[in-house]
């Protein structure tokens, strides 16, 4: 195997792009849109995670930890801005300090340095934070990940690889002789192998492939706000509330950036376009996909209430946004709040209605799809990069 077609130009696909590159191989890198890392990758918060929150042994948290120490180093080696500056999870009250127990033993299941202190002592890192206690995680790390892209780009070019914008793949299947052919809007380009790291079209291009993936993607859109200039010094770095066990979502949040900018949230509602960054982005047949899908239904039904309705309740309320962060910070109230970018997630839902809660890579002849990479595929991609050239039987 010598040639081998990434689609999608994230940092997930470029990650897969150098480390198959590093491994011998010719890669081509098909990305749809004109600029990498357009979309995912380059709406999110920018947090480097340490692996705290997922199910020890699954997937996640077993690349989140290893991909926390990588992804620094890689930024460090290719003069790529990252601060570890750690983060605060704020019991606001005593209900949920059984909570908060319990990430803390998660945290030392899954080998992430974390420190369960008091009030005062959380008030040592965040003045103006309020709660009971707090989870002082040390590993977590601010990032520029578009500046990652960049450089993996820097590298891909170097080394001679086919770095292809504004080129969508229309169709795929499999060689005569074995491999793939992918048509795209110039011409059909033959390969050895094929690796789906198309995000939010991931199940699309899978079946574009003739595989029929075990799961759907169901966009949700996560929006932003962001702390006035003159109020930025209410937040020294990243604080999180305990998260709701039952939902995939951190709860909105507040992250101090590496230009000082403080970022609140994000929210999560539903998208009504797969590319959907504001209500007013609408898309038919994306949303007649998402309706069509009776996992779609099964999960509103799980979580509409209240879950959905509060979620819906902040994005159009920036007053009930600010509520949402003055249970952390109580200095913050609506006046404080400038209405900032969004992002929209690629969360995979199975048929039965529950979310995919780990990543989900499937295999077939000459290929793998990677079906659910949302966060912390950002911090884990050079691993799931390595595990991608793995499942291809390509040695290091």
């Amino acid at each position: 195997m010598r040639r081998v077609i990434v689609v999608g130009g994230g940092i997930l696909g470029l990650a897969v792009a150098s480390e198959l590159t590093a491994r011998g191989r010719h890669v081509t890198v098909l990305e749809k849109e004109h600029r990498w890392a357009a979309h995912q990758t380059g709406h999110n918060s920018n947090v480097v995670h340490a692996g705290l929150y997922y199910r020890p042994g699954s997937a996640k948290a077993r690349l989140s930890v290893a991909g926390n120490h990588s992804i620094v180093a890689f930024a460090r080696e290719h003069g790529v801005p990252v601060d570890v500056c750690g983060k605060l999870v704020v019991a606001a009250t005593e209900r949920e300090l059984p909570a908060l127990h319990l990430l803390a033993r998660r945290a030392e299941d899954n080998g992430v340095p974390a420190t369960l202190i008091g009030a005062a002592e959380a008030r040592e890192y965040e003045p103006e934070v309020a709660g009971v206690a707090a989870l002082r995680v040390h590993s977590t790390a601010v990032i520029d990940f578009p500046a990652v892209c960049r450089a993996l780009v820097d590298s891909l070019s170097d080394a001679g690889a086919d770095l292809r914008l504004g080129t969508p793949t229309l169709g795929i299947r499999a060689g005569r002789h074995g491999g793939v052919e992918v048509a795209t809007p110039q011409d059909v380009l033959r390969a050895d192998a094929l690796v789906n790291c198309a995000g939010l079209h991931a199940d699309r291009v899978a079946r574009l492939a003739g595989i029929t993936p075990s799961a759907r993607i169901v966009p949700f859109r996560g929006e932003y706000h962001t702390l006035r200039h003159d109020r930025r010094h209410l937040v020294r770095g990243l604080i999180y509330p305990v998260p709701d066990p039952a939902l995939p979502f951190l709860g909105v949040h507040l992250t101090r950036l590496l230009d000082g900018s403080v970022h609140a949230g994000p929210n999560a509602v539903l998208a009504l376009k797969r590319e959907g960054y504001r209500w007013r982005d609408v898309s038919v047949t994306d949303l007649a996909e998402t309706l069509a899908f009776p996992g779609t239904w099964r999960l509103a039904r799980r979580h509409a209430v209240p879950a959905g309705c509060s979620e819906v309740a902040r994005s159009l309320s920036a007053h009930r946004f600010a509520a949402s962060l003055a249970r952390l910070v109580p200095a913050i109230g609506r006046a404080d709040l400038v209405r900032g970018p969004a992002g929209v997630r690629a969360q995979a839902v199975w048929p039965d209605g529950t979310l995919v809660d780990d990543f989900l890579v499937e295999t077939a002849r000459d290929q793998v799809h990677v079906l659910n990479a949302p966060s912390p595929a950002a911090t884990s991609a050079l691993e799931i990069a390595a595990d991608v050239a793995d499942r291809l039987g390509i040695a290091r």
